[in-house]
C-alpha cells in the first residue's frame, strides 16, 4: 500500500490540500491522484509547493511532478467521474489504487447547509456512487470522511448538550435526527461504510471531524471570518448568532494526523471522534482573536444569521483510549496561524512550501 497510487475525492478543496501535504510530508506514494470540480476547491497550481511543475494538461487533467512525486488532478464532478470508471472497468485507464481518502461533498458553512439544503443532499447520491464503485474496483483501505453533524441535535442543545461519544449513533433501533440534510448525508455514509466492510470485506473506516480550522480554510467559516474581521480591527466585531453557541476547535493538520492513524487501525466501517473535547463559545473565538490582533473591540452578535445547534463538542475517550491522541496544536496557537493568513493573505499557502 505505501507505493500504490493514492485517490483524494475532493482533493483540492481544504481538507484535501492538507492530505495532499501530508502525504507530501510523508514522501509516498509516488503517485497521487485528485479528482476535483472545484465547487470550493482551488487549482493545485496556486497551492502546491513551487517545485511542483506541470508537465502535462488538458481541459479535465492537469499532471505536475516534483522529479519524485507526480500528482494528477482530474477537473471532474467526483460522480461523472465514478460513472466512467465503472462503465470502462473492463478496459480501465486508472490505475489500480491502495488508499482511497473520500472527501468530495457539497460544502460551504452554515450559511449553505441552512439556505440550500436540497443542494447539500447532493451528497447522499455522491456517498452512494463512491462505495458502489468501492465495490467493485476494491482498494485496499477507503476513509470515508463523515462528520460531528451526524450526532442526533437533541444533545447538542442549550441546557442538555453533552460531550457526543461514538456510540451515541447507534445504527440499531434508537436513531437520534442529525443535523439538517448534511448531517443525514454523513449518517447515511457511515451506513454505507458498515455494509462496503461487513457485506463486501473492504477495509473502511470513518472519522468525524468537529469544528476543523486551518490558514487556508475559507472565509464562509467562522474560524477565518473572524480572523480576517479582527486583523481589520473592526469595531464591533461581529459574530453570528448570539455568540454563546459553542463548538470543538481542531486544528486541520491535528485532524488529518489522525486520519490516517484510524484508516491504518480501523476497518470495520465504525468511526472515531476527531476533537479536542473542549467546548469554544464564538464570543470566545472573537476575543481571542481581537487581543491576538491587539485591541479591544465590543463583540456584536447578529442573531438573524444561521448558527445551527447550540453546543457540539466530542467526548475524546475512546481516541485517547485506543490512539494515545490528543491534538497538538492549542487553540491559540492555531489560531495565531490563522490571523497571521489572514493579516497577510500571500502567506495562506506557505504552510505547503515547508514539505
Amino acid at each position: 500500500m505505501k507505493d500504490q497510487p493514492i485517490l483524494v475525492t475532493g482533493g483540492c478543496g481544504f481538507v484535501g490540500r492538507h492530505v495532499v501535504r501530508y502525504l507530501l510530508l510523508r514522501g509516498s506514494p509516488r503517485a497521487i491522484w485528485l479528482v476535483d470540480n472545484l465547487f470550493s476547491g482551488l487549482v493545485p497550481e496556486v497551492w502546491l509547493p513551487s517545485r511542483f511543475t506541470r508537465r502535462a494538461t488538458s481541459p479535465t487533467c492537469t499532471i505536475l511532478s516534483d522529479g519524485e512525486i507526480t500528482i494528477t488532478f482530474l477537473r471532474q464532478d467526483i460522480r461523472q467521474f465514478l460513472g466512467e470508471c465503472l462503465r470502462n472497468a473492463n478496459e480501465p485507464s486508472l490505475p489500480r489504487f491502495g488508499d482511497v481518502i473520500h472527501l468530495a461533498s457539497v460544502v460551504g458553512g452554515r450559511g449553505l447547509i441552512d439556505g440550500d439544503p436540497l443542494l447539500v443532499a447532493t451528497d447522499m447520491a455522491i456517498d452512494t456512487d463512491l462505495f458502489h464503485w468501492a465495490r467493485t474496483v476494491k482498494p485496499d483501505r477507503l476513509l470515508y470522511a463523515s462528520s460531528s453533524a451526524a450526532y442526533p441535535v437533541h444533545l447538542q442543545g442549550e441546557s442538555d448538550a453533552v460531550a457526543l461519544s461514538e456510540d451515541f449513533i447507534d445504527f440499531g433501533d434508537r436513531m437520534g435526527l442529525p443535523d439538517m440534510t448534511y448531517g443525514w448525508s454523513k449518517l447515511t455514509g457511515e451506513y454505507l461504510a458498515r455494509i462496503a466492510s461487513r457485506h463486501y470485506g473492504l477495509h473502511t473506516c470513518c472519522v468525524r471531524p468537529f469544528s476543523g480550522y486551518g490558514e487556508d480554510q475559507e472565509p464562509v467559516y467562522p474560524v477565518p471570518a473572524i480572523a480576517e474581521r479582527a486583523a481589520r480591527k473592526e469595531d464591533p466585531l461581529t459574530v453570528w448568532g448570539t455568540g454563546h453557541q459553542g463548538r470543538d476547535f481542531v486544528h486541520i493538520d491535528d485532524c488529518v494526523e489522525l486520519m490516517f492513524r484510524v484508516l491504518g487501525e480501523v476497518s470495520d466501517g465504525s468511526a472515531v471522534n476527531i476533537g479536542s473535547g473542549v467546548l469554544t463559545t464564538f464570543i470566545q473565538v472573537a476575543e481571542l482573536f481581537a487581543e491576538i490582533s491587539g485591541y479591544s473591540p465590543t463583540v456584536e452578535p447578529l442573531v438573524d444569521k444561521p448558527v445551527g445547534v447550540q453546543n457540539r463538542y466530542a467526548n475524546t475517550s475512546l481516541v485517547q483510549k485506543r490512539f494515545g491522541w490528543s491534538p497538538k496544536i492549542s487553540l491559540r496557537e492555531g489560531f495565531e496561524r490563522v490571523f497571521e493568513a489572514a493579516r497577510n493573505p500571500t502567506s495562506k499557502f506557505s504552510f505547503l512550501d515547508k514539505t
